[in-house]
């Protein structure tokens, strides 16, 4: 307990320094805290029941048979024990990520997606080498582990297409790199960052706020836009008419003027200005701007420009016209 509280307050002081906004050493902070914990309950109660000379009876009493695999007759016991071993791995393995995260990851220069694979990769095969490891300590054969492996091979094949479907491509996107955590990405018309990649499904935070778990295999079916892949940079077309009296190159002028001002658009790239088409009421326009998908929104950027817009045709006194038609009335002469 002493070491225990000891290592507690030096983590305490060091959480107080860190910046809330820094989610990989607050995931450290996390990681330590629960690993400690853990360990800190595990051993005091084994310490105390064995103080007390509770422990050993305790084993006894729950050493009656729950279930028989193979030639091993598997105890409420062992089964505690199998558990205490696999989470010890569990917590193991998430402070390993962690730290991989919060220092070696950056230190050698690997982004965000790649260290998100590789920490995936961890996390299943720490679980995987856990489970094997705690079953094997208990003294279970794990040749019976070939029973389940023909009966899961059985149930994939008569109902679980789907399900092994979406695994498969979970470990394609994991693996593949086309697809990482912190891209953004269009999925179907829905435009959003991936926050987490899971076996099944994929995580999706749009910029309202809303979350959407999409199957991993329509990663692999359908026509994804990623725009993390190379560049973030797209460009969006804003339609303008004006009046027939205008000058065009005036308007022109005005259009490219107010999209180097707004500094939602980027200035890596040149807008320019399409004399589109003489329409019923009016001569169109388009201006085409790039903006970096990743921190600007569509519609905000057009918000922006058409407010001002606006705002320069009024000071220029050019006309934004709107549909109109002239009725002429014939009045047949009196005879």
């Amino acid at each position: 307990m002493l070491g225990y509280h000891t290592i507690k307050g030096w983590l305490q002081k060091w959480s107080q320094k860190i910046d809330p906004s820094d989610e990989t050493a607050q995931f450290l902070a996390r990681s330590i805290k629960t690993l400690l914990l853990y360990a800190t309950v595990l051993t005091t109660v084994i310490i105390i029941l064995n103080l007390l000379g509770l422990l050993h009876p305790l084993q006894r009493i729950m050493s009656f048979p729950v279930i028989k695999l193979g030639n091993t007759q598997v105890t409420f016991w062992i089964i505690i024990k199998a558990i205490l071993i696999l989470l010890a791995f569990v917590f193991a393995s998430r402070l390993l990520q962690a730290y991989l995260d919060y220092k070696v990851y950056p230190a050698v220069g690997i982004d965000p997606g790649l260290g998100y694979a590789m920490n995936t990769s961890v996390k299943y095969s720490s679980f995987v080498i856990g489970f094997l490891i705690s079953l094997k300590m208990v003294g279970i054969d794990l040749r019976f582990l070939l029973v389940f492996a023909g009966a899961l091979g059985i149930g994939i094949g008569l109902g679980l297409q789907n399900m092994a479907a979406n695994v498969i491509s979970g470990f394609t996107i994991i693996f593949g790199g086309k697809i990482r955590k912190g891209d953004w990405i269009d999925v179907g018309g829905t435009l959003g960052v991936v926050t987490d990649i899971f076996l099944r499904a994929t995580k999706i935070r749009t910029r309202d706020n809303i979350e959407y778990l999409i199957p991993n295999s329509k990663f692999i079916s359908d026509t994804i836009i990623n725009y993390s892949l190379s560049s973030p940079m797209i460009r969006i077309e804003l339609p303008v008419g004006v009046s027939y009296n205008a000058d065009p190159r005036e308007v022109e002028k005005i259009l490219l003027q107010v999209a180097k001002n707004e500094p939602l658009v980027s200035a890596d790239e040149e807008p320019t200005v399409r004399f589109v088409e003489y329409a019923d009421s009016s001569i169109n326009f388009e201006l085409l701007i790039w903006i970096d998908v990743r921190k600007t929104p569509r519609r905000r950027v057009r918000s922006a420009l058409y407010f001002a817009i606006f705002e320069e045709f009024e000071k220029a006194g050019i006309e934004i016209p709107f549909p109109q038609r002239d009725i002429h009335i014939r009045s047949r002469a009196e005879q």
